[in-house]
């Protein structure tokens, strides 16, 4: 090797080292030509999910409807009143006899009948029947309300690991970017080296096909990252293909307490509030069965008008049977009280009661087996979060090795002491564990947000 190739050969890194950026960027410059997409916070994508999510509607109406129930009339204790109008028309043949005299006949004989009323019924007594109803029907309103807490909080957990997710996705871009700029460093210093004749054709050809397999994952990742902002619009209500910018980092909180979940599971969580109603419900529904042995006693009136005209009526004169015309009319107030009593109805009353009881003793095994199921999930994630928080420090520590070794192993490639298959694996090691890192750190805010959905802090309901 001549002495000139020989001193540019050593030269050649260190001009290489020179034009390369002191500092790696993290994400690769977009063109001017792209506009760049609208930024959307974590805070204000739960805010469009609570507004638009379909989920989230759908149980708010279930909310108006049993809002709506609540009422007095509909427990029965509020009197009903109706207005009745019956306008009835005749025409008749009519024949006549009387005694032995001769039938007389009346053809097409009309008269017409009018009445009209207005009754007023009220329940007076019903076994309490209609104060029990009253306070079912407020408690169904009260697990209706907690059917939607708990729709939100589980819907708001779904948003904010799909927005994670998003955030997730774009660190493997990013990653993926600075996989490639080191891909495109180790072509170029590759083709240096075999423009002065110190390096092998092969060794370039070998750097493209490594880059070409990082570009191919990196445009994998980008359909991975366009699915992820699908899912999450989808939950927000808004055309598939909104384009956004996560702008929330996904950090972990790393000092979640066991017993505090507990205590908040019991305190807060809405599927243990509607189970616990549930049991106050079946109660209700077995105090109603059990008021229907009562008697019942109830207040009737009403006011009404009766006309009858009747223009085929025979009168009987002293002259004999005459044909005439009579009106008939009544107007007046009637009032009364009605009582029924029950004394047999085929032993429905104790099979319903019986029922009703089966049913009440479901009710409090259904809270039961809630709470125990909440515990086991509570134990569950956090046991998964605990797993995930050392995960996590090793791995966060385990990158500063992996990204000081690429730094190191590309610093020596470029001086010519180390071989381009040990540059790649470095290359490959360090991207692996920028990949589990993400991967990890998202799986660690799973479990976090389960737990703090699970204790009822996800949603703060004032």
């Amino acid at each position: 090797m001549k002495f000139p190739s020989l001193l540019f050969f050593f030269l050649l890194p260190l001009t290489s080292l020179a034009q390369m950026p002191t500092a790696r960027p993290r994400q690769l410059a977009k063109p001017k030509s792209v506009a760049a997409a609208p930024p959307l916070s974590l805070q204000q994508a739960i805010a469009e999910a609570l507004q638009h999510n379909y989920g989230i509607l759908l149980s708010r109406q279930d909310v108006q409807i049993a809002e709506n129930n609540v009422t007095r009339g509909n427990a029965g204790q509020l009197p009903n009143l109706n207005a009745n109008l019956t306008r009835t028309f005749n025409n008749n043949n009519i024949t006549s006899r009387v005694g032995e005299n001769d039938p007389r006949v009346i053809s097409g004989g009309t008269s017409n009948l009018l009445n009209s009323n207005v009754t007023l019924g009220w329940t007076l007594f019903d076994g309490f029947g209609m104060f029990i109803a009253y306070d079912r029907l407020k408690s169904l309103r009260t697990q209706q309300e907690q059917i939607t807490r708990a729709t939100v909080e589980e819907t708001v957990e779904t948003v904010t690991n799909a927005y994670y997710d998003v955030v997730r996705q774009a660190g493997k871009i990013t990653s993926l970017e600075e996989a490639l700029k080191i891909g495109q460093a180790r072509i170029d210093l590759t083709q240096a080296q075999v423009d002065v004749g110190v390096s092998a054709k092969v060794e370039v050809l070998t750097a493209r096909v490594d880059y070409n397999a990082d570009r191919s994952l990196f445009l994998q990742q980008q359909q991975a990252l366009t699915a992820a902002k699908i899912t999450l619009n989808n939950l927000l209500g808004r055309t598939p293909r909104t384009d956004f910018e996560p702008t929330d980092s996904l950090t972990v909180t790393r000092d979640l307490r066991e017993d505090v979940i507990t205590a908040g599971i019991k305190a807060n969580n809405p599927r243990l509030a509607q189970a616990k109603i549930g049991v106050d419900v079946a109660t209700y529904d077995r105090r109603l069965v059990r008021a229907a042995r009562f008697p019942q006693l109830g207040f009737v009136t009403g006011y009404g008008i009766n006309r009858n005209i009747n223009n085929a009526q025979f009168i009987t004169l002293p002259t004999g049977p005459v044909l005439s015309t009579s009106t008939n009319s009544t107007v007046g107030l009637n009032y009364g009280i009605t009582a029924t009593v029950p004394i047999f109805n085929g032993f429905n009353l104790r099979r319903q009661e019986q029922n009703a009881r089966v049913a009440e003793e479901q009710s409090r095994l259904s809270l039961d087996q809630t709470a125990l199921q909440l515990d086991a999930n509570a134990a569950t994630a956090f046991a998964q979060y605990q797993n995930f928080i050392q995960l996590l420090n090793l791995e966060e520590a385990n990158i500063q090795l992996a990204r000081q070794n690429v730094d190191i192993a590309l610093e020596r490639y470029r001086l010519g002491l180390l071989t381009p298959l040990a540059l790649r694996e470095a290359q490959r090691n360090e991207l692996d564990a920028e990949t589990r890192l993400l991967d990890i750190r998202y799986s660690a805010k799973q479990a976090e947000i389960a737990l703090r959905r699970l204790s009822g802090e996800l949603v703060q309901v004032p």
